[in-house]
């Protein structure tokens, strides 16, 4: 299966995208390479800014750049995006509610070898809870192209966050997404299974030995994080009663947290979330710190097998 990680859609996309609106800047904080904005440094020099490490400076930079009309992409890992230039986003671009997107690659446990410093984990619940943010996680490399097209038409602050890991592809180059609106993948009654970047792939992989199994599985790809579709999550647990959250995200003011909230306000359904269990993450290989802390597929058929054991 054809696979890239979702920071190269990213790349290749803000390139397309810089070429033909010369509003666009890039601001980096000197690790473009591992951004994947080289391409546009080299291309569009007069779009492009390197501050170096120094990313509340970016952050200041971007807010004075749309205050004249351009849009500004600022460029670095997860962790430095959604915590070291926080108080800059807060006030300077969200308060304001300036047309600033923040592009982060290593989210989540991506990041595996790098360990628990650069293992963005926080990071979309840091953001949920800021006035006018929007927050977005694609889950493979031609929805990522996509979902940074759409933060660039969309007006305020944008936060979007993407894999050091390859990610399989599961859309094509035609599908479209809009901001605030999830994907139902599969449709089903018995269980609803939403995901949202890097481990929808272990939920399509669950879904699919759910299927084999006999039980009938609503799987949702919920990429806009902020603004959710609560109307989606409402219609699913309606249908099926049962919800299993997936993300690679700190349990606490995720997507298993978003969804519980709607689920809660309602008072209706019964729900398990997947995610990392409020602790700080640590060197390894990808795929075996999801199988550690039961992030993997296993580990949603086991919630699944729990949640259908017990009638609501």
């Amino acid at each position: 299966m054809k696979a890239l990680p979702t920071r190269q859609g990213f790349g290749d996309e803000i390139l397309r995208l810089g070429q033909l609106h010369d509003d666009i800047y890039v601001i980096d904080c000197d690790i473009s390479k591992s951004c994947k904005t080289t391409d546009f440094a080299c291309k569009l020099p007069n779009q492009h800014l390197n501050v170096g490490i120094a990313e509340q400076n970016a952050a200041g930079i971007a807010a004075g750049l749309a205050t004249m009309g351009k849009v500004p992409f600022i460029s670095t890992y997860a962790v430095f995006g959604s915590m070291r230039m926080l108080e800059q986003i807060r006030t300077s671009v969200c308060y304001p509610n300036l047309n600033v997107k923040i592009a982060c690659s290593h989210g989540g446990l991506t990041p595996a070898d790098d360990g628990a410093t650069h293992q963005g984990t926080e990071d979309m619940g840091i953001y949920r809870t800021i006035p006018n943010m929007t927050v977005i996680m694609p889950a493979d490399y031609n929805s990522t192209r996509k979902l940074v097209e759409a933060a660039y038409k969309w007006n305020g602050p944008v936060y979007l966050r993407f894999t050091r890991n390859e990610m399989p592809f599961y859309y094509d180059e035609n599908e479209e997404f809009e901001i605030g609106k999830g994907k139902i993948l599969k449709d089903g009654n018995d269980i609803t299974i939403i995901g949202i970047g890097d481990l929808l792939h272990q939920a399509i992989n669950a879904a699919n030995e759910l299927e084999r199994k006999g039980v009938s599985v609503r799987l949702i790809d919920m990429f806009t994080l902020k603004p959710l579709d609560e109307e989606l999550v409402l219609e699913s647990v309606k249908k099926t009663g049962k919800v299993i959250t997936v993300e690679d995200h700190n349990i606490y003011n995720g997507l298993g947290s978003a969804v519980s909230e709607v689920m809660a306000e309602a008072g209706i359904g019964k729900l398990k979330r997947i995610a990392i269990k409020d602790h700080f993450g640590e060197s390894g290989n990808y795929y075996k710190l999801l199988e550690k802390y039961d992030m993997d597929e296993n580990a949603i058929l086991k919630a699944t097998d729990e949640l259908l054991a017990n009638s609501i």
